[in-house]
């Protein structure tokens, strides 16, 4: 499991441990840690800027779950559909199968123990109660801490209502954020009146304090009182403290220059967190320059409107969903709504080509950083564009250009969601249209579903074809040839790839497929015993990888010259090819790469005499290939590392010690059985057994072809 960092510090799961200060709560944080200790759902509730974000992720910072404490941010999610996504996502979860987001959840939690933060669920609230009642029914280890506006209405939740703060712990606030812009507090008259006008709700204060680097408490107060007399708030029906809120927020707002107030109300369109570049693009013309925005954008971070944090791509900017919800009824009620989301739109789109492109650079882990960030905004686009008329064409192509995103970085199941939305639109434009059915099939085949990837690529060939698309062609022939290489069909396969290869060399295309494509055929010469034309294709790759700077096709690359390694009596040197197979795989999250790698490894440590933890190895695999959607405990040949290795450590460890330490390897998570296989220091404990007679297991057995013509999985493959 990964560990994403927003802030680039410690993390416990994914939740940042150098949390912001945390003032004027210690009776409620107690309370809330009490609660967690004696429910399995609890939620946090409370009206808009009351702080139980906050409070929650200090309560969970603070929480002892053996399976860490992973905070899942909703606000930005705007389909019910992804909210399993989202969860997944934010637990490092990899599944490359075809079953359901939630199916794979409850396979990964079910023997887990730790605690999932559920933060701004209130706009999908039936989505995520029925989350969280089938989680909490199948994930006995499983705890959740809710945060919303209202209750989940789920069987056993515990209610946790956020009051305000009260005097002395809201002036206390309010003097430690007043500190934070260099401001002093000497009129403490002013100040509690202050807090106490905001009713103490932590996010106006916030904005008060900032306005001291212009005003003093005494003058505060004073525009204060006339904006509460001005200010009507949310209408005489909403509660007082959302009139006080909303009031506190627009007198903020008519405190901010014009500026301010229009880069404000053009921010709102962001979903999650953005970076400068967007901002200034997005944000600028019509009465605010692209040089300007840097300079509005900081007056707004003074003032607490806008938040900074450091993530893995850089410095991203974010607003509370508040302040970003006021931001958006400024932004509808100036008409200009609209233009806002097609300059988004137009942003993302144009992010996710040059993310396409510079996936075939020295950029290519930058760019899977990158991508990781901005997913909301790229989901924001999406949904724009498979929704808005007329924009069906921008969506397919953007589903399609992310291609990089869906398979090389782990994200099938939401990768083929965005495709099959798109296709089902008539986009009148076929480009696109090919890009969408070329890059779905080939989700399909990763995936392990050779019905949908027949039908994809077929429908992409035929249409190719009669329009003379020659890239599109090309792709389909490829993919279908990928889809004969994993359902055993292996001449079939050659001819296919070769033909796309050819293809490829005609129209000119280079980049990361095309290589994946000349590996594709190693595989399938390694298969029919020709290891020499196997080794000879991946050394060119692996040159031109090195040429280039791609890493994700030249790790695969690795693994069949690891696989020529060992079949020709070097494990030493195929151990080296495979860590650096095995590191590759997991920085961009690779679940199959890994996979691959950790079972041939096995194999490997046969031969270093080591059958305990090879069997270890083969149990940590077990656990990790039922999320690989490709159906290789069906292929014969895949399969012969496994079955050799199992063999092996059978005869030397006997029956009942191997399904042992198979049993031990099971219960690894996947960062510690890749730990485990690359030899890195953790908590894994192998139970070392006697080595002496597994010594002569050194290159007892080697790769071989399938005795008998393996079974074809998933049906006739003929493109």
């Amino acid at each position: 499991m990964r560990a994403p960092q927003r802030d680039g510090g410690p993390t416990l799961g994914n939740l940042p441990l150098e949390l912001d200060a945390f003032v004027g709560r210690s009776a409620e944080l107690a309370g809330l840690a009490r609660a967690l200790d004696s429910s399995r759902l609890v939620t946090v509730t409370g009206t808009g800027g009351v702080g139980k974000s906050r409070l929650a992720a200090r309560a969970a910072a603070g929480y002892a779950a053996p399976g860490g404490v992973w905070r899942v941010e909703l606000e930005p999610v705007c389909d019910p559909e992804l909210v399993d996504h989202a969860v997944a996502e934010a637990l490092g979860l990899t599944d490359h199968t075809t079953r359901p987001p939630r199916e794979a959840l409850l396979a990964q939690l079910a023997e887990r123990r730790l605690l999932l933060l559920l933060d701004g669920f209130e706009h999908l609230v039936d989505a995520c109660a029925a989350l969280v009642t089938e989680l909490l029914r199948r994930a006995p280890g499983l705890r959740v801490l809710a945060v919303g506006r209202r209750p989940l209405g789920v069987a056993g939740e515990r209610l946790f209502p956020l009051a305000p703060l009260g005097g002395p712990e809201a002036v206390e606030l309010f003097a430690d954020r007043a500190a934070q812009h260099g401001a002093a507090c000497d009129d403490d008259v002013a100040v509690r009146e202050v807090c106490r006008r905001l009713d103490g709700i932590p996010l106006a204060i916030e904005l008060a304090a900032g306005r001291l680097r212009a005003l003093s408490p005494g003058q505060l107060l004073e525009r204060l009182d006339d904006r509460f007399r001005l200010l009507t708030g949310g209408g005489r029906k909403a509660p007082h403290r959302h009139q006080t809120l909303r009031t506190a927020i627009g007198w903020s707002h008519e405190l901010c220059t014009p500026g301010e107030r229009l880069l404000w109300a053009r921010l709102s369109v962001f979903a999650g967190a953005f970076d400068l570049e967007a901002a200034e693009y997005v944000c600028s013309g019509g009465g605010l320059d692209a040089d300007d925005v840097l300079d509005v954008l900081t007056e707004l971070i003074e003032q607490s409107v806008v938040t900074r944090e450091e993530t893995p791509a850089g410095l991203r900017y974010r607003m509370l969903d508040t302040l970003r919800a006021y931001g958006t009824q400024w932004l509808t009620a100036a008409g200009d709504a609209a233009r806002l989301r097609r300059r988004h739109r137009d942003w993302y789109v144009g992010l996710a080509t040059w993310c396409e492109l510079d996936w075939f650079s020295p950029r290519q882990g930058e760019v899977a950083a990158r991508v990781d960030v901005e997913l909301p905004n790229l989901r924001s686009a999406l949904d724009y564009c498979l929704t808005e008329p007329d924009e069906a064409h921008l969506g397919q192509y953007l589903a399609g250009s992310l291609w990089f995103c869906w398979a090389g970085c782990g994200r099938l199941s939401e990768g083929r969601h965005w495709l099959e939305r798109g296709l089902q639109l008539d986009s009148g434009n076929e480009q696109s249209r090919l890009k969408a059915l070329w890059v779905l099939g080939y989700v399909a085949v990763l995936q392990g579903d050779p019905v949908a990837a027949l039908a994809a690529l077929q429908e992409c060939r035929e249409e190719a074809e009669r329009s003379g698309n020659d890239t599109a062609l090309a792709y389909a022939e490829h993919r279908t040839g990928c889809l004969a290489l994993v359902t055993d069909d292996m001449p079939r396969a050659e001819t296919l790839l070769r033909s796309a290869l050819d293809r490829y060399q005609e129209i000119g295309e280079l980049n990361s497929n095309v290589l994946m494509g000349q590996v594709e055929l190693a595989m399938a010469r390694a298969f029919q015993g020709d290891l020499a034309d196997a080794v000879k294709l991946c050394d060119d790759v692996r040159r031109v990888c090195e040429d280039h700077g791609e890493r994700w096709a030249r790790g695969y690359a690795l693994f069949v010259l690891a696989y020529a390694a060992w079949t020709e009596g070097d494990p030493a040197g195929a151990r080296a090819l495979l860590t650096d197979c095995l590191s590759g795989a997991e920085a961009f999250h690779d679940l199959l790469g890994s996979v691959l790698a950790i079972e041939l490894l096995a194999l490997v440590t046969t031969a270093d005499g080591d059958p305990v933890e090879a069997a270890v190895l083969q149990g940590a695999a077990q656990g990790m290939w039922p999320s690989v959607g490709l159906p290789l405990f069906g292929s014969a040949y895949y399969n012969t590392p496994h079955e050799l290795c199992e063999a092996t450590a059978r005869q030397l460890l006997g029956d009942e010690r191997y399904e042992a330490c198979v049993r031990q390897g099971a219960r690894l998570g996947r960062e510690e059985a890749v730990a485990l296989a690359l030899g890195r220091p953790g908590p894994v404990a192998v139970v070392p057994e006697p080595r002496g007679p597994a010594r002569q297991a050194r290159g007892v057995a080697h790769m071989r072809e399938p005795a008998a013509s393996p079974t074809r999985q998933g049906g006739e493959t003929a493109g």
